[in-house]
């Protein structure tokens, strides 16, 4: 007989430790036995709970982008003009929770499994859409230029973020003022 209320707790458990286990391993080569093992149940019920691996990831990076938007929003919210709402998503794009090896092992696995998941990819593009809108709210007060910016943000964003992951470097404390740097003369040179 199933414990009422125990699936909440227990989907909770498995995605928190299929993000240890894929950050442990860097890639998405590990089996939903070692997740079950590690979340403390068998592999039987996280293939009830999720029906495989993937869905655990896509489970996981929900997890991951709901508890970066959440932070987002706080820093969003003490902002004031919009060049601090644009410098509060670069800053949280590039905070130390979003450099947790676990994590960013999740999120180039997540990069992959974009490429030849559906659900993946259409999570992918979310995030994507949500980095530009996040992007143009502002900078169309600013600039007539917004959509090219902020298309050259998100790359840079991006692109920071993947090389620091790559590298296993952690987060680099320059690495958003580099690129408010370049905000800054991408604005200068259309105003």
């Amino acid at each position: 007989m199933p414990k009422t209320g125990m699936e909440p707790l227990r989907r909770a458990a498995l995605v928190d430790a299929a993000i240890i286990e894929i950050g442990a391993a860097r890639s998405l080569d590990v089996t939903v036995a070692q997740i079950a093992r590690r979340a403390g149940m068998s592999s039987g019920l996280a293939h009830h709970y999720f029906g495989g691996k993937d869905q655990m990831l896509l489970a996981a990076m929900k997890q991951i982008l709901s508890e970066f938007s959440q932070k987002m929003c706080a820093g969003l919210h003490q902002a004031k003009t919009p060049r601090e709402r644009l410098e509060a998503v670069v800053h949280a794009n590039f905070a130390d929770h979003v450099f947790d090896r676990s994590k960013t092992s999740a999120w180039l696995s997540f990069y992959g499994l974009a490429q030849s998941n559906d659900q993946a990819a259409y999570l992918m593009r979310i995030y994507q859409r949500r980095l530009r809108s996040n992007l143009l709210f502002d900078l169309k007060t600013l600039t007539p230029c917004a959509d090219e910016i902020a298309a050259a943000l998100g790359a840079l964003i991006d692109g920071v973020y993947l090389r620091a992951a790559l590298t296993g470097a952690g987060p680099d404390p320059k690495a958003s003022e580099t690129v408010l740097m370049t905000l800054n003369a991408l604005l200068g040179d259309t105003q």
